[in-house]
C-alpha cells in the first residue's frame, strides 16, 4: 500500500524495469477504453465481471481469480511500479483475469453497465477534509460506479482505517446502499471466503482489526445483461 494506517503517505519503491514488465505481460490491457461496454468480448464469455480498484501487488485479485474460475476479474492500479509487481505474480494460463493501469477517475470511460461487484481493499483514506472527494467511497465515485454496474450495485470494502470506514458507511447509506454483511473485526467474524491482500496479511498478524462491509443498491433503471 502507499499509506500507513494513520493515512500518512509511504514511499513508493521504484521498479527499474517496470516498463519492460508491463510491455511483456499478456495480462495487462494496454488500451482498455476500446472494451468499454463489451468486456465480455475480451474474455470471450458471458461470465460475471468483478473489479478491484487499487489492486496493489495483486495477491487478492489473483487469489480470487484462482478460487472463482466462473467469474472474470479485472485489477485496476494507478502506479506503474505497483502493477509491475502484480503482473510478475500472475501464474500462466489464467483466462479469467486481466489488469489495467489507470486512475480510478477514468472508470466510467472504461466500463459501461457490465460490472457486478467492485472491491475496495485498503484504499487510500485521504484523511484531510479537503481530500474527501478523492476517497473511493465519496459521492464523486459512487456516481461513476452507477454507470458501470449492469444491474444491482455491489461494493465490498475492507480497510484498517476506522475514519475511512465510518465515512464510507455514511456515504453508502446516504447514497441508497443497504448493508448485507458488516464486521468491525473481519478475521474474528462468521464471514466466509475472505481472500487476504498483502497489506491485510501483514497487519492482521499484528492484531490489527480489519473493518469489512458488503453494500448493495438496486439500479432499477438498468436492463439485465443478456
Amino acid at each position: 500500500m502507499l499509506y500507513n494506517k494513520n493515512g500518512d503517505k509511504m514511499r513508493l519503491r521504484n521498479v527499474k524495469n517496470k516498463q519492460q514488465i508491463m510491455d511483456a505481460s499478456s495480462y495487462l490491457v494496454k488500451d482498455p477504453i476500446q472494451y468499454c461496454g463489451k468486456w465480455n468480448t475480451y474474455f470471450n464469455n458471458s461470465q460475471p465481471i468483478h473489479i478491484e480498484i487499487g489492486t496493489g501487488k495483486g495477491q487478492f485479485i489473483i487469489g480470487m481469480a484462482l478460487s472463482h474460475p466462473e467469474i472474470n476479474f479485472i485489477g485496476i492500479e494507478k502506479y506503474d511500479s505497483v502493477i509491475a509487481r502484480a503482473l510478475e505474480k500472475i501464474p500462466e494460463n489464467i483466462s479469467n483475469l486481466c489488469m489495467i493501469r489507470m486512475d480510478a477517475l477514468m472508470i466510467d470511460q472504461v466500463f459501461s453497465k457490465e460490472i457486478e461487484t467492485i472491491y475496495l481493499n485498503f484504499s487510500d483514506p485521504w484523511p484531510k477534509k479537503r481530500q474527501t472527494k478523492r476517497r473511493l467511497t465519496s459521492e464523486v465515485f459512487l456516481k461513476k460506479y452507477d454507470s458501470i454496474f449492469y444491474q444491482d450495485a455491489t461494493i465490498v470494502q475492507k480497510t484498517d482505517n476506522r475514519q475511512l470506514f465510518e465515512y464510507s458507511l455514511c456515504s453508502f447509506s446516504q447514497y441508497g446502499y443497504q448493508f448485507i454483511d458488516l464486521s468491525l473485526d473481519l478475521h474474528h467474524s462468521l464471514i466466509e471466503g475472505n481472500v487476504m491482500t498483502e497489506y491485510e496479511e501483514k497487519f492482521s498478524k499484528k492484531g490489527q482489526s480489519i473493518f469489512y462491509v458488503s453494500a448493495v443498491k438496486k439500479l432499477s433503471s438498468h436492463t439485465k445483461k443478456d
